[in-house]
């Protein structure tokens, strides 16, 4: 028997799928947003950026921006009933209207 891979990004085949043909790769005004403390944020992965990623299970979340940890956020979202804290790059969170 073969040995399934239990990877990172295992299972993600639909989830980390980009449109065919995006407008812009990698844009450079979402590596320069800024968020204030207490701004409330929308996890939304880019696949094609791998560093400072979360794991795909909190993709489509929101949280609250905690505090700055070098270039990442650190992002506070409830996983059931427990408070969990994420350290996610800019690249990775969109501002909830």
């Amino acid at each position: 028997m073969v040995k399934r891979s239990k990877g990172f990004r295992s299972k993600t085949r639909f989830k980390l799928k980009k449109s065919i043909r995006p407008v812009r790769a990698n844009n450079i005004t979402k590596r320069i947003q800024i968020f204030n403390e207490d701004d409330l944020v929308h996890i939304i992965i880019d696949p094609s950026i791998q560093k400072g990623q979360p794991h795909p299970r909190f993709h489509g979340q929101t949280g609250r921006v905690a505090n700055r940890r070098g270039r990442a956020y650190i992002v506070q979202i409830n996983d059931g009933n427990k408070a969990k804290k994420l350290i996610i790059r800019p690249e990775h969170l969109k501002m909830q209207e």
